[in-house]
């Protein structure tokens, strides 16, 4: 019985010691808002559409003042780690759309904060650049189907998917 008891409280004491909490003095801990605090990109300064009419991808990126304001409440270090990497995904992809979609046209959409997706059946769509969390990206759009968003880390199979060769 005494073996219990004594089970028992050093149980309890084992979890009175894990559940002790570390006071921080008011402010501590506090430092510049980064991308992971922050929700959502900086809006477009530009007002501008690009249409888009036939099979093509389109290449997205933020207009010079949003991208130095997504500078500006980004970490130094992961905003350039993230343009690199950016860069070399949009790379890769431009390689593979050549190679294997040569008939597909390559849009840049600099500067404009509207996509206008006109389908071959008179169905549009339209995209606010501004809702979309990434500064740069691609969609795809084959003038039939609506248009994608494309994940450049799987062109690939992106591509596959969506078109069905």
């Amino acid at each position: 019985m005494k073996l219990k008891t004594e089970i028992v409280c050093i149980l309890i004491s084992a979890c009175l010691a894990c559940s002790e909490q570390v006071k921080q003095k008011p402010g501590a801990g506090m430092s510049k808002p980064t991308a992971d605090t922050i929700r959502g990109k900086p809006p477009s300064h530009f007002q501008d559409t690009l249409i888009v009419t036939g099979p093509a991808a389109v290449f997205y990126y933020p207009d010079s003042l949003q991208d130095h304001n997504i500078q500006m409440i980004t970490d130094p270090g992961v905003y350039n780690s993230s343009i690199h990497e950016m860069f070399y995904q949009m790379r890769n992809a431009k390689i593979v759309l050549h190679k294997y979609y040569p008939s597909l046209s390559i849009r840049e959409a600099r500067n404009v904060r509207y996509l206008w997706f006109k389908g071959t059946d008179r169905k549009s769509q339209y995209i606010d650049l501004n809702t979309k969390n990434d500064a740069r990206g691609m969609f795809i759009f084959d003038g039939k189907q609506a248009p994608v968003l494309v994940d450049m880390t799987n062109i690939e199979t992106a591509l596959g998917f969506y078109f069905k060769k």
